[in-house]
């Protein structure tokens, strides 16, 4: 069951479901899909996502909702949050392949940041992206972030050495691009 916490035009973002761990364990077994997550060499079972997935329910990790289908579609989160220094660390990820480069992303991120800023008064969220991951990217950059830095080589995916990008946003940056 979904219920509406973060409503945009084309998704909403839900507390997570445990019954969706069949769902993501189908995903995150995808090799198209897994090769951009940092989960590529693990083993994803049902038994381990549902343990996830009613783990994470105490935690900001969302499902994103197909607002006109009220579909899973994938899920974006807050890790790593410090209080103290208002920081935390932003995923996300599109399991449904049907809903890729039609800004669903986009959209469930910049509802995630909003919240992140207003409600958990963050002011740095930071990400990590594979250099070889222009798709997500570009959705990063549309929302507002920009690269701070990159780890040259440190991943090491299909035989081939690739960048580790940093991107980040800070609250009067992101509030400013929506003016």
């Amino acid at each position: 069951m979904y219920f509406k916490k973060l409503v945009g035009n084309k998704c909403y973002l839900s507390p997570m479901d445990a019954n969706d761990a069949e769902k993501y364990t189908e995903w995150l077994n995808d090799m198209d899909i897994l090769v951009n997550l940092q989960l590529y060499n693990g083993i994803i079972n049902v038994e381990n996502e549902r343990a996830f997935t009613n783990n994470v329910s105490k935690y900001h990790i969302y499902s994103i909702i197909d607002i006109k289908k009220d579909e899973l579609i994938g899920n974006c989160g807050f890790m790593d949050i410090d209080n103290l220094n208002q920081t935390a660390e932003v995923g996300i990820f599109i399991g449904n392949k049907n809903y890729w480069n039609k800004g669903y992303g986009t959209e469930a991120l910049t509802l995630l940041l909003d919240y992140g800023f207003k409600a958990l008064n963050l002011n740095n969220i930071q990400l990590r992206v594979y250099g070889y991951n222009k798709r997500a990217k570009r959705c990063y950059e549309k929302v507002g972030f920009k690269q701070i830095g990159i780890r040259r080589e440190a991943l090491y995916r299909n035989l081939e050495r690739h960048d580790i990008l940093y991107m980040d946003i800070v609250s009067k940056e992101f509030y400013d691009m929506k003016k």
